[in-house]
């Protein structure tokens, strides 16, 4: 049974004294811990990096400079349901539902409301806006958790956008590949199977501690991998998670050895009742700048932020250039000094 409540979570582990004082108002989300993630929660560690994902605290509750909607998606929202904020790529939110939610979730003016499911009349007002803008070339399938759905529900999600555009890469992403693997049955993987033509089917992973990417996850992942959809992991940088090089270095490494590429490190984004989350920026460049050294570059994530007030995209690294002189380009090596690289000379061609 998963746990709602303080009451439910005091009769599983004692609570600190920043968890009694949580309270569901203001920018705080609902409490939702699945069975699967107390199954990997060390109950007996008061500081357990998967309690401290999934445990709410009264900081949710303290906003300070902060947004409700940092990347401005209402903004960008074209249909009910479908935000257009990149040219070639949009997102469609199919469920305000996860199985568990996440303390740092960016979209809680979103998630766990009173929204739901998407209406049959939203999927087509989202297919129309799909076939009239032939630019978009991908588009995520998110919420909330699309695995939230029924299979009869994901079924009809799936065939209505593959007839309004079969050439859009659909990404299927969840976080219910740890917090809920037994949803992937046999009879759900038949159903995405069946709608495995024309663009190729993504499946967008979020794991942020090693601990998560346990056996009953793996098999997961692995129905979808062994059907040909490549998986890829977006992990988020946590104060208290997994904010050190050890504990990335050992994610993305088991990450890859189970045929997930790590592709994002995101930043924290500026969402109300998260600070208490959130790694410092110069941190979290000290990290990436270590783990650059250690990991391999199929291994290595792109440490990114989504910048504020809808600013898109970033990719978060040490300078390595220090600049051109004397037509000689001079380079930083992330182990040790310099190197000089030669600009190409036209004039020799």
């Amino acid at each position: 049974m998963s746990i709602t409540n303080l009451e439910q979570l005091s009769k599983i582990l004692t609570l600190k004294e920043d968890e009694k004082e949580w309270r569901e108002t203001g920018p705080s989300l609902s409490m939702l811990i699945s069975d699967n993630v107390l199954s990997v929660m060390d109950k007996d560690d008061p500081d357990d990096p998967i309690r401290r994902e999934f445990v709410p605290t009264k900081y949710e509750n303290i906003t300070s400079k902060e947004s409700i909607d940092p990347l401005r998606e209402v903004e960008h929202s074209k249909t009910e349901r479908l935000i257009h904020r990149y040219h070639n790529r949009a997102a469609l939110l199919v469920t305000s539902r996860c199985y568990a939610y996440c303390r740092h979730c960016f979209r809680r003016r979103f998630t766990s409301n009173d929204d739901g499911k998407i209406t049959k009349e939203e999927l087509d007002e989202a297919a129309g806006y799909l076939r009239e803008h032939t630019g978009i070339k991908e588009v995520l399938l998110t919420g909330g958790d699309m695995f939230t759905l029924s299979d009869e529900e994901i079924d009809r999600l799936l065939g209505g956008l593959k007839e309004a555009r079969e050439d859009i890469i659909y990404r299927l992403c969840t976080r219910a590949l740890f917090s809920a693997p037994e949803r992937f049955t046999p009879a759900l993987m038949s159903i995405i199977k069946k709608h495995m033509h024309g663009a190729p089917f993504l499946l967008m992973c979020q794991f942020n501690h090693p601990r998560e990417l346990n056996d009953k996850a793996v098999k997961a992942v692995s129905a979808f991998v062994d059907m040909g959809i490549p998986a890829f992991n977006q992990a988020v940088l946590l104060e208290g998670v997994n904010d050190d090089v050890d504990t990335l270095e050992e994610l993305s490494n088991k990450l890859l050895y189970n045929r997930i590429k790590p592709y994002y490190l995101f930043q924290g984004d500026m969402v109300d009742g998260t600070a208490h989350l959130r790694c410092s920026l110069k941190k979290g460049l000290e990290i990436e700048k270590e783990l650059r050294k250690r990991l391999s570059g199929v291994a290595m994530p792109q440490y990114t932020i989504d910048l504020p007030e809808g600013g898109g995209k970033v990719i978060l690294t040490e300078n390595y250039v220090i600049g051109l002189k004397d037509g000689l380009w001079q380079i930083k090596s992330p182990f040790q000094g310099k190197r000089d690289y030669p600009e190409k000379d036209e004039s020799a061609i």
